[in-house]
């Protein structure tokens, strides 16, 4: 495993801010997902000695909300993104099927004049339903499925990892929506069963997992594990919360409840070979992109790839 990094360019200024903290593998940020594309930001990160490993994608709201009949023509534009990515040699394609979308309340004050991503269902509006509408879990999972046993035959055929993010944060219902990540190690491997494919798994984030889980610093080293010893984890986001179920905070790495060295030693035991990347990293009002440059690079995300680069050396020591 290595240290990574995602929603950066491949602008010099973002490439050497990368190397210059020991990244030299990415999930990078481009503006579309033709093959001439792909391959001119795979040859600007190579000139900087940065792997271009995998993009994100977005889902179409036709897919997660099942409106036909363009749900099937979206897929179908899907299903030619990954045979791009195949042709441009990208190991594989991030996304998130988010039926209601990411979900925060109020930011809460940190360390040193940070602000911490927050979420306190006290405060939160669970009455107000969005365009979704009710949405139970078997529906939310039948939807999956039809996008799934679309798009990974040709994800397989074509060799691509798909590493699905977790719906954010998880939880039994947000505004009229069951999360199909709820509860977290039921809802993860029924995902993992709708289709059978090594090409099928996670982009495992451990803060969004730690998110639905009432003791994370106790409950989601062996979630980890059970997905990783099956080959299911495609990219990992490295993060920390204080808090669990319906009330937290996203924090510093070195001051959440789940241990990381632990962790990291979990990914370590199950040979977790991809990258290791920072999520969702304490935000600063000095926080600025670089000249030119497409991402969002943040002085926490400093402080994290040494964090990272520090544990995988120190896991890696004790094998």
């Amino acid at each position: 495993m290595h240290v990574g990094v995602q929603y950066v360019g491949t602008s010099k200024p973002e490439l050497q801010f990368l190397v210059r903290h020991g990244v030299t593998h990415m999930d990078a940020t481009v503006e579309n997902m033709e093959v001439e594309t792909l391959l001119r930001h795979k040859q600007e990160a190579a000139a900087e000695g940065v792997s271009l490993e995998m993009t994100h994608i977005g889902i179409p709201k036709s897919i997660t909300l099942a409106q036909d009949p363009q749900r099937d023509r979206d897929i179908d534009a899907i299903c030619r993104t990954i045979e791009n990515a195949a042709k441009a040699g990208l190991r594989g394609l991030n996304y998130g099927f988010c039926i209601l979308p990411h979900q925060r309340t109020e930011h809460t004050p940190g360390r040193g004049g940070s602000t911490y991503s927050t979420f306190d269902i006290s405060k939160y509006d669970n009455e107000t339903l969005t365009e979704a509408g009710l949405v139970h879990r078997d529906e939310a999972f039948e939807r999956v499925a039809y996008f799934l046993e679309r798009v990974i035959p040709v994800a397989e055929e074509n060799k691509v990892q798909m590493a699905c993010h977790l719906n954010d944060p998880p939880a039994p219902v947000l505004r009229g929506v069951e999360r199909w990540n709820y509860p977290v190690l039921e809802g993860l491997k029924r995902f993992v069963e709708l289709v059978d494919s090594p090409y099928h798994g996670f982009n495992f984030c451990c803060g969004t997992a730690s998110e639905g889980l009432a003791n994370p610093g106790e409950e989601l080293y062996e979630i980890v594990r059970y997905f990783g010893e099956r080959g299911k984890l495609f990219n990992i986001h490295f993060r920390n919360i204080r808090g669990g179920l319906h009330n937290f905070q996203e924090v510093w790495p070195d001051e959440g409840d789940v241990d990381m060295y632990r962790l990291a030693q979990v990914l370590r035991d199950v040979e977790y070979p991809y990258m290791v990347m920072p999520d969702h990293a304490p935000s600063h009002p000095d926080d600025t992109s670089p000249p030119g440059g497409s991402g969002r690079v943040r002085q926490g995300w400093a402080f994290q790839f040494g964090y990272i680069i520090a544990l995988i050396q120190a896991v890696n020591s004790e094998a």
